[in-house]
């Protein structure tokens, strides 16, 4: 900076060096409009101008200072909404994960029931197939011991015929006719 000084002098002084005659004369230009150039700045000093401008310089300063605050204001509001959001963001990955997870051990727990409710199934259909094998064998041997009784009465009776008299045949119905009505009475 000091070395502008130095420089800004001679730039100033260079005008009044090239005049012709006394600078301190009405008849110079540059002398004329130094004195024009030091009246507009008294002028200006008088109304204020200066004032005006550090006023209206200030005035813009407390206004960019003003903004300034009113965006780092809305910063951290916007700092604090944003952490807000990532928190729910959070959140709700947590809820989808234990929703995922709930599901997953829903979906297994089902699946576990199907497969213990088919083995039952299929148990209650075995038991259900030897029960009805049961019930044909059953079946099976009355229709066979029906007809070994048939047979062996009809057998019987052609041997009694054979071998007895009609007096002892109706001895014989008679004597079971008794024993029935034992049983009977």
């Amino acid at each position: 900076m000091l070395r502008l000084i130095p420089i800004l002098l001679l730039m100033a002084a260079s005008p009044a060096y090239a005049a012709e005659g006394p600078f301190f004369s009405l008849k110079n230009s540059e002398f004329v409009v130094l004195l024009a150039f030091i009246c507009f700045v008294g002028i200006l000093v008088y109304y204020g101008v200066p004032g005006k401008l550090t006023g209206m310089l200030d005035a813009r300063a407390a206004q960019i200072k003003a903004d300034l605050n009113e965006a780092r204001a809305l910063r951290e509001e916007a700092k604090t909404i944003l952490a807000s959001y990532e928190r729910k963001q959070a959140e709700m990955r947590e809820q989808a994960d234990r929703i995922v997870a709930t599901a997953r051990d829903e979906a297994m727990a089902a699946s576990r029931q199907a497969k213990a409710d088919l083995a039952q199934s299929i148990t209650r259909r075995i038991a259900a197939a030897e029960e009805q094998i049961a019930a044909s064998e059953k079946a099976v041997m009355k229709d066979v011991r029906d007809k070994a009784v048939t047979l062996a009465v009809s057998v019987a009776s052609e041997v009694l015929g054979k071998q007895m008299s009609k007096d002892a045949a109706s001895a014989s119905v008679d004597e079971a006719i008794g024993q029935v009505e034992k049983r009977f009475h």
